[in-house]
């Protein structure tokens, strides 16, 4: 063996290995931006996104509206995308790029109505109305926290993991991948052989007698009446 096709082995397995570390890296990224990012919206929808006051005969009443009560559209994506961060390692092929894209669709989602929802006064006047109980109640002294853009953080986050679920998700691992056996098919278990009738049981003695043979004398001969 010459000295020169030591090394060769080693340069093949290079891309390989390069190629697995790259899957980990990117299973492990998507992971943490998936559950990071669904808990991030869950957390800001129900939070205070805008505030202000209603007026009324008596002065004036200060009404707030979290996340859930402008849009609940955040939430909703929120819960549908960590289902499909798991349902990723469920299916594989065309499922999971499917699920991929379903995925980051819901994070690009999330962050589209947290921007829509941050200057949204619709439900502070809403509640305004309800508790002055006229229709035309205005809303003064209007406020918008910051907590619809933690929501759009949330999302970007989503959909970046939406992103490698995408590009890198054909190198990620299967839930059932380790139930299976590397070998071909399974084999067939062998069938557990009856053990041989004990001639001595009356149940024998009887099927003898059925079959014309005398159980306590010669084998196989008639019995005798």
């Amino acid at each position: 063996m010459s000295a020169a096709a030591v090394p060769q082995p080693r340069a093949e397995r290079g891309p390989a290995v390069k190629a697995q570390r790259g899957g980990r890296r990117s299973l492990a990224i998507a992971l943490l931006c998936g559950a990071l990012g669904a808990a991030l919206v869950l957390l800001a929808t129900s939070r205070t996104w805008a505030e202000g006051t209603a007026a009324v005969a008596q002065g004036a009443l200060p009404q707030h509206a979290n996340g859930d009560d402008i849009t609940g559209l955040p939430g909703a994506l929120a819960v549908v995308g960590l289902a499909a961060m798991v349902a990723v390692f469920a299916v594989r092929r065309a499922g999971r790029v499917f699920v991929a894209g379903l995925l980051a669709l819901c994070g690009a989602g999330i962050a589209v109505s947290a921007v829509i929802g941050a200057s949204d006064t619709a439900a502070l006047e809403e509640k305004a109305s309800k508790a002055t109980g006229l229709t035309d109640s205005s809303i003064q002294d209007v406020a918008h926290t910051a907590w619809p853009w933690v929501a759009l953080a949330g999302g970007v986050l989503l959909l970046i993991a939406g992103a490698l679920a995408l590009g890198y998700g054909r190198r990620w691992p299967a839930m059932s991948g380790r139930y299976e056996r590397s070998g071909g098919a399974a084999r067939p278990r062998p069938r557990r052989s009856r053990p041989a009738p004990d001639p001595d049981r009356p149940e024998e003695l009887w099927k003898a007698l059925d079959r014309g043979e005398d159980p306590t004398g010669r084998e196989g001969g008639p019995a005798r009446s």
